[in-house]
């Protein structure tokens, strides 16, 4: 069976916001699964749903200059019609805090739900 192009439902824009979370401290300890587990229900009950890569951690690289850092990272993912910068921006520092970090990457992009 093949849809005419007329009949398919309407095309829904979006957001698809995702925060990079270390696995470690800067002393090398690992954060525990309690850790990531808060940001995985504080994320769903705020948007309804959340993404939480927690298994396979992904390797990254800093360079600063002559220095290099490399860091596991988990990356968790939520989906919404709107961003509010100030409410991320809270919450970017509010994670900075929780995980001891200088920086911790919060990132959106547009999507389109097909």
């Amino acid at each position: 069976m093949t849809l005419n192009k007329h009949c398919l439902p309407p095309l829904i824009a979006m957001h698809l916001v995702q925060i990079l979370l270390p696995c470690r401290d800067n002393e090398g300890e690992p954060f525990g699964h309690e850790d990531f587990e808060r940001v995985k229900e504080e994320l769903a009950a705020r948007f309804n749903g959340v993404t939480a890569y927690l298994q396979a951690p992904a390797d990254g690289l800093w360079r600063k200059g002559a220095e290099a850092n490399a860091d596991q990272i988990v990356i968790f993912e939520v989906m919404t019609d709107e961003v509010d910068l100030l409410e991320w921006r809270d919450r970017r520092t509010a994670l900075e805090r929780r995980f001891r970090q200088e920086k911790v990457i919060i990132r959106y992009m547009p999507i389109t739900l097909i």
